[in-house]
């Protein structure tokens, strides 16, 4: 036999999907590990057909969970963005969608002791070195996916899972404005840089020519605007204390223009080499807290009636997406929250080659 089998579930959490492995059935050696994540999702390859990734970055995801190591969570779990195309494994971002996965697999898995009701999975994110509480219907102390709560982006129902973030200002700077500016100029653009969750660029559209209520089509095709916005990034990273995004998805860049669906704010968000179909999570979490930090490209472009609620709706080109915030000390976010569902797809092992190819240092 040439493969070797891992235990793997393929899960939907929110808008994206991915496998999600025990800890313990992978290499304790990171770039063995990596080898072997690319191996399972047939990267580099535009379409992954020799594995299971679904030629897309939102559906090329992997979630590594454990038990936790410390004594304030229940698991750990690490979040690892695998390239379509290139042979890289990025493990500096988090993924707020696929969190609702991993509190459902910690549960099947045996990680966390559902109760009757309402169980509640502490979660401490490897990435970002933050703690994430999600809440998720275990009736009869089992995991429910069958429930009413509805994700624009996702087709059907499912039972809402809550997710709350909890102080992720500063997640990979250690600062809300890692520039300490509300806003910068970069090649003649205003922008926002902020740390929330994740670290997000946002510009307003209509400085590079857009409306921001394109569709993704619209916004894929445009080959001059994503040179325009990649620049962007690019400075925005070193002006922000990050690495070369080159080989990251770090920072993530946000169209931002003021609501036409009765929202908070729109946005197009980028993944970051092309529109997301709906939005991020995380994404979602920053403009949110954005709308709230007087200067800012998001708070000038929130509709005032709005902007001082607890909900922040965010309108994306497949619906909304809601962001609930909890205020402290002025305007210091210290929890932001969100309801997603997440689905198991298939529950088994994962095949891969016993001698992938070798992950560059």
């Amino acid at each position: 036999m040439t493969d070797l089998a891992i235990p793997c579930m393929v899960m939907r959490g929110g808008t994206s999907k991915g496998p999600l492995f025990l800890a313990t059935d992978l290499p304790a050696d990171a770039r063995t590990r990596d080898q072997l994540l690319l191996s399972v999702m047939g990267s580099p390859d535009i379409r992954q057909i020799d594995g299971i990734g679904g030629g897309d970055s939102l559906t090329s995801q992997v979630l590594i969970v454990s038990r936790a190591a410390r004594d304030n969570a229940n698991i750990d779990y690490l979040f690892a963005q695998v390239s379509v195309v290139q042979r890289e494994v990025d493990t500096t971002p988090n993924c707020g969608n696929m969190l609702a996965a991993v509190a459902c697999f910690a549960v099947e898995r045996g990680l966390v002791t559902p109760v009757d009701g309402i169980t509640r999975v502490r979660m401490f994110n490897l990435n970002t070195r933050r703690l994430v509480d999600a809440q998720l219907p275990t009736p009869n102390r089992r995991v429910t996916y069958e429930g009413d709560a509805r994700i624009d982006g996702v087709p059907g129902t499912g039972a809402g899972i809550v997710l709350d973030f909890i102080d992720p200002a500063g997640a990979c700077t250690g600062q809300l404005l890692p520039t300490g500016n509300a806003i910068d100029w970069i090649d003649g653009v205003p922008v926002s840089c902020v740390d929330f969750a994740i670290p997000v660029v946002l510009v307003p559209a209509r400085a590079v020519g857009k409306t921001g209520y394109e569709s993704k089509a619209e916004l894929d095709a445009d080959a001059e605007l994503l040179a325009t916005l990649q620049r962007l990034r690019r400075k925005a990273a070193s002006v922000m204390g990050l690495p070369d995004p080159s080989h990251s998805v770090l920072p993530k860049v946000a169209l931002l223009a003021p609501p036409r669906k009765g929202g908070t704010i729109a946005s197009r968000f980028y993944v970051p080499w092309n529109c997301h179909v709906a939005h991020s999570t995380t994404g979602a979490l920053c403009i949110a807290a954005a709308t709230l930090v007087g200067g800012t490209i998001a708070a000038g472009l929130a509709a005032s009636a709005r902007r001082e609620a607890p909900a922040i709706v965010i309108e994306h080109p497949s619906g909304c997406l809601t962001v609930r915030v909890e205020l402290a000390r002025g305007t210091r976010v210290a929890h932001a929250s969100v309801v997603l569902t997440a689905r198991p797809l298939f529950d088994g092992s994962a095949f891969v080659r016993r001698a992938p190819h070798p992950v560059p240092q």
